[in-house]
């Protein structure tokens, strides 16, 4: 298994042959916000809280990826950089799943740091249900994927209106983090 530190970047690390290189309780480690690889029977983990795990996979060209998004990776482009990543290694027909987040109705942010958020990616403007500027993470991603033409499996609830689901925002430093795992099956 493969598990990434994620550092709120647009780093991809690759798992292969030559890469992660370090090593943390047995398994494969990097700090990045994606990981993609193209070797079978490799399993790809992504963490987060309120955070969206994106998951990806060509399973024509054998290439599969995941990344950690909040607001810090919508804004430097985290999801098109696995993207790009994954077509460096052939893939071509890309199907993106997006998990558990922090809605735009509940992720309530200063006016200038939305303006900051929405200068990078507009469709992430958003208000919250009491009324005050807020980032809609989801809305951004499913943009970043329609504009690098790819298909997304909206698999997304609110992380902070979900009490089966951890959120930072509600619960703090008692949240834990859901992971989004991806596998490639091993070859017959």
């Amino acid at each position: 298994m493969a598990a990434l530190s994620q550092v709120h970047g647009n780093d991809v690390a690759y798992v292969g042959p030559d890469g992660p290189s370090t090593t943390l309780h047995g398994h494969l480690h990097a700090q990045a916000d994606g990981v993609v690889t193209d070797q079978p029977a490799v399993t790809l983990m992504v963490r987060g809280a309120d955070c969206a795990m994106v998951l990806f996979a060509d399973a024509e060209a054998g290439v599969i990826g995941g990344c950690h998004c909040g607001r810090p990776g919508l804004v430097v482009g985290v999801v098109p950089a696995t993207l790009r990543r994954m077509r460096e290694l052939g893939a071509r027909d890309i199907t993106a799943w997006l998990g558990p987040h922090v809605c735009g109705a509940c992720y309530e942010v200063p006016q200038e740091m939305q303006d900051e958020v929405a200068a990078a990616v507009p469709e992430s403007r958003a208000t919250t249900s009491w009324g005050t500027p807020s980032v809609d993470v989801g809305a951004g991603i499913r943009a970043q994927l329609a504009a690098e033409d790819v298909a997304c499996v909206d698999l997304s609830v609110c992380t902070r209106e979900s009490p089966d689901l951890y959120s930072y925002r509600r619960d703090r430093l008692t949240s834990g983090r859901q992971a989004g795992v991806i596998r490639m099956a091993a070859p017959r």
